[in-house]
């Protein structure tokens, strides 16, 4: 499995494409803005066909692209049900926006939970959800790469703001705690902003939640 970061839409929102270029496949995990020229070049590069679209949650960063995605490649769209207003009818983030984007609503084919395994790629992902930032927060873990896709829930030396509708630290850090802490500390953590970190780096020096 192949790993593409893919920094895209106005406020650099980190898309994730994994490609397994023996198997033809692609995942893309979000879907920010203006995201699917880079996803199809590679693509394209790679011979690979994308299967699958995962949300991490449904703020418009994280999906404004992701209506293109899905007509250009006829992906699944997966995401957790706690978010389906906002992903389905985003109108309703545009009182909390300077600017009307233009945001499409995108269809969710799977709901996911909390344990749910997904396979793609050869491999399977867990579901773990990680409300506090968003209420339909969720992480995908990737057992067998040692890698967590985990949104906005947590960033290197930070964590995802919680003064938006439906958010609580309350909640975000009970979240960090019993999700992501608890995943082995050399597993990486790829957040929806900004670099990736590790699950041992952030229990050690977050400054927000420690371990």
């Amino acid at each position: 499995m192949k790993l593409h970061v893919l920094p895209a839409g106005p406020i650099q929102t980190n898309a994730y494409l994994l490609t397994a270029p023996t198997r033809g496949e692609a995942v893309l995990i979000d879907a920010p803005g203006g995201v699917w020229e880079q996803v199809r070049a590679i693509l394209d590069a790679e011979q690979c066909r994308l299967t699958e679209l995962w949300i991490t949650h449904g703020h418009w960063d994280h999906m404004q692209g992701g209506a293109e995605v899905v007509r250009a490649s006829g992906a699944r769209v997966s995401a957790h049900r706690a978010d389906q207003v906002l992903i389905e009818t985003p109108e309703v983030m545009k009182k909390f926006m300077d600017e009307d984007l233009g945001l499409e609503p995108v269809k969710v084919d799977r709901w996911v939970a909390q344990g749910d395994r997904l396979d793609a790629l050869g491999t399977t992902a867990e579901v773990r959800q990680v409300p506090g930032h968003c209420p339909g927060s969720v992480l995908f873990y990737f057992k067998d790469q040692h890698a967590a896709f985990v949104g906005d829930a947590l960033f290197r030396q930070s964590v995802g703001r919680t003064d938006l509708p439906g958010g609580s630290f309350a909640q975000l850090e009970q979240s960090i705690r019993t999700q992501i802490y608890t995943l082995p500390e050399g597993t990486a953590v790829y957040p929806g902003h900004g670099p990736a970190t590790t699950v041992g780096a952030e229990k050690a020096g977050n400054p927000h939640v420690r371990g």
